[in-house]
């Protein structure tokens, strides 16, 4: 018997294994119900995460969970149009716990779970520092671009080119060291090298958005250096039966939005079938003051998603298709009147399979594999004529398994690896031929939980080649290792102290090794270094949060100490043909140090006071300030709720920012009031969100600091947005 044939073997032995019964153990059930009537709540998604179960509820809200194995687990409750719930129980051999849910309105009481760690919890359990937005936040928000959507979390701003390209800035952290995701998965995209590339995610399909703050290389890979940004679908997370969908329609004034997505999943025995689609549009903006509309800052997207997944207790697969498409413009130079009519065009087709095993008696107890291959393409339109067209293909797999859990230490390893072609034709041809880059690691991360203190500790070896086509490009290769500690220390009853120690490696990026030429993208004329050294961060990251029924708060410190770090230098000399700067990719030393600040108080029933804050400084080690970084920022608000209603006036207060970079102008602080309203009708089936977001209201003309053409693109200026969902199930 050859080789790959003992292997196939051995993979069928432990799939078919793995769909053996339990051993007899104990139980644990309970009632879902509707905080604001105590009626009940049918087909609500309920989980043991450690073992990886599921099961709904019934007509009666009710649920179970049958010969389950002695231990501490966390138990939680998912239904679209409500705040997730997590509770821990500890069940003893043979025991019976009760363990009974009252979902609230999104907002009201939010204990979303995360995977920072490649495992469902609480973000107050997490040890990363991680914000969740639920969809009913993002319904809210509707923006067109990924960065929008997630604008003025805590630690996160937005860089754009217009509003159709936004992108997630991390701690200051932006392109190459942010990694977008969906389910754990690199989208495959050229957003993180080019200031008017957009990321093809389908904001209004996802059921939540995971961003995890501080360096993720661990699970991640070198990208994640700066932190990960991760949609997700909920297709892996379990199987149920009969029919559930949503209908959301949105519409705004000022930028005339219209917006519409759907999408259903039905579940019979144990297979899953689904499928969604959205289509979104918006003509040219107004800014605020009496600035008037921002020409060509148009936006159109239209996606479509359909899969099917096999379900069983301890095993299932899915596959999964996705088409993305997008046009949007790049909004004119006012003082230039002579300026292109620019916009781009985007497209992806990505197909996914994802399988795995769980609750094997032996050392391995369970494992996730994904193959995934992303085909990506955008193309640069001067004056209706195509100018560059810039191709990404991606094929990427991975594979994380769960170990056995020996005294009070657990964990999980694995292996992840992608191919990428990458290449650019036309006008403005940044690297002659193509390039491929192929990279593989493996990572493990282990924790030892005890009864006040978590201790979680991990390492992972990268290997990044880099084999371009043109022969006087020369070829690198990089290997590095990135290793992480924390802790986490029950200070006192819903009280808790997180520090954590990374040190992350991050090989540079293609674009940073071979660009040369112009790339408006950038407003310069990139020059790479194909000597650039690989870049390394050692950082200390501090956290203390407290949660419980009146106080909800955490305050985060972190400190980052970056060598060899790669930055973009402007020369000041201009390039004859383009009329750009050019620029070369250069290495410093750098530090980035900063704070997160959020408060959640109920002042009673019916009112929460709630505020924020974050700041962050960054420079090279020379003491010169780094490019784009975003400003001191503050947010006071109200949460006023009776029973299904929530209003949240909100005041959001930005610094001005005049630590700027070479050739980089200071922008003015501002000021913004917002209100955004949440109406829900629940019912045993079904659940219609109104919702109205009123934004900008003082109609304030101000500038993102972050944007890469902020000195000619005002932000937009007062307007409302409605929006309605119905959700059935």
């Amino acid at each position: 018997m050859t080789t790959i044939s003992k292997l196939l073997s051995i993979c069928s032995f432990l799939f078919l294994f793995s769909f053996s019964v339990f051993a007899q153990g104990g139980k644990i059930s309970g009632k879902v119900t509707i905080g604001s009537d105590n009626s009940v709540l049918h087909q609500v998604s309920v989980r043991i995460s450690e073992l990886k179960l599921s099961t709904v509820t019934d007509d009666n809200g009710h649920y179970e969970f049958a010969n389950v194995p002695p231990g501490r687990y966390t138990i939680i409750s998912h239904q679209e149009g409500f705040s997730d719930l997590a509770k821990t129980v500890v069940l003893t051999a043979g025991g019976n716990e009760v363990i009974d849910f009252q979902l609230q309105l999104s907002g009201v009481r939010e204990q979303v779970t995360v995977s920072a760690t490649g495992d469902e919890q609480s973000t107050f359990q997490s040890i990363a520092s991680v914000n969740t937005v639920d969809s009913n936040v993002i319904l809210e928000r509707a923006a067109v671009g990924l960065g929008d959507v997630l604008d003025n979390q805590p630690g996160v701003s937005k860089r754009s080119f217009g509003p159709g390209n936004s992108r997630p800035v991390l701690r200051g952290f932006d392109g190459d060291r942010v990694l977008v995701s969906t389910d754990g998965v690199r989208v495959g995209s050229l957003g993180s090298q080019s200031g008017d590339h957009g990321e093809p995610v389908d904001t209004l399909s996802v059921e939540r958005i995971e961003v995890v703050k501080g360096p993720a290389t661990l699970l991640y890979g070198s990208n994640a250096i700066g932190g990960v940004v991760n949609a997700i679908s909920g297709h892996d997370e379990g199987a149920h039966p009969g029919l559930r969908g949503y209908v959301s329609g949105i519409t705004a004034s000022n930028s005339n939005q219209f917006s519409g997505s759907g999408g259903v999943e039905y579940g019979t025995k144990n297979w899953m079938f689904w499928g969604n689609g959205s289509g979104q549009r918006t003509n040219d903006y107004n800014a605020g003051g009496n600035f008037g509309k921002v020409e060509n800052s148009f936006t159109r997207s239209a996606t479509g998603t359909g899969g099917f997944g096999y379900y069983r207790d301890k095993g299932f697969f899915t596959t999964d298709y996705n088409y993305f498409q997008s046009r949007y413009g790049i909004p004119l130079d006012f003082n230039d009147p002579a300026a292109e009519l620019r916009s781009l065009k985007m497209h992806r087709n990505n197909l996914k399979f994802t399988g795995g095993f769980n609750d094997l008696d032996s050392f391995i107890t369970g494992a996730k594999f994904t193959v995934d291959y992303s085909k990506y393409q955008h193309q640069e339109i001067v004056d209706n004529l195509v100018g560059t067209t810039f191709k990404n293909n991606v094929f990427s797999y991975r594979g994380v398994f769960d170990q056995k859990k020996y005294g009070d230490l657990t964990g999980r390893f694995g292996f992840e690896g992608f191919t990428r072609d990458y290449s650019t034709v036309g006008a403005e041809v940044l690297i002659n031929g193509k390039v491929r880059q192929n990279s593989f690691s493996v990572f493990g991360l282990q924790e030892i939980k005890l009864n006040r203190v978590t201790f979680q500790f991990g390492g992972r070896i990268e290997n990044n080649r880099y084999n371009p086509t043109d022969t006087s490009l020369i070829k690198r290769d990089f290997t590095g290792f990135s290793g992480a500690a924390g802790i986490r220390v029950a200070l006192w009853d819903g009280g808790a102290f997180v520090a954590n120690y990374t040190h992350a490696y991050r090989a540079p990026a293609l674009e940073e090794l071979y660009n040369n030429g112009p790339h408006d993208g950038t407003l310069s004329f990139e020059v790479g270094n194909p000597n650039l050294k690989a870049e390394t961060n050692n950082g200390l990251d501090f956290s203390i949060r407290q949660q419980s029924n009146r106080v909800r708060a955490e305050a985060n410190f972190f400190y980052y100490d970056l060598k060899n770090y790669v930055f973009l230098a402007p020369t000041g000399i201009t390039d004859a043909n383009s009329g750009l700067v050019i620029a070369r990719y250069l290495q410093g030393n750098s530090r980035y140090m900063g704070t997160e600040l959020s408060l959640d108080v109920t002042a009673n029933q019916y009112l929460n006071f709630l505020a924020g804050l974050d700041y962050v400084s960054a420079e090279l080690k020379t003491g010169q300030p780094l490019p784009r970084i975003s400003p001191l920022r503050g947010r006071v608000g109200l949460d006023a709720h009776y029973k299904n209603l929530s209003v949240r006036p909100e005041f959001l207060m930005v610094d001005k920012q005049d630590r700027v970079f070479t050739n980089e102008t200071a922008t003015a602080g501002y000021g913004t009031i917002n209100l955004t309203g949440t109406y829900i009708i629940p019912g045993k089936h079904t659940a219609n969100i109104f919702s109205v977001n009123a934004f900008n209201l003082n109609n304030k003309l101000y500038f993102n600091h972050i944007s890469f053409i902020k000195d000619i693109l005002p932000e937009i200026g007062r307007g409302v947005r409605f929006s309605y969902t119905v959700r059935f199930f």
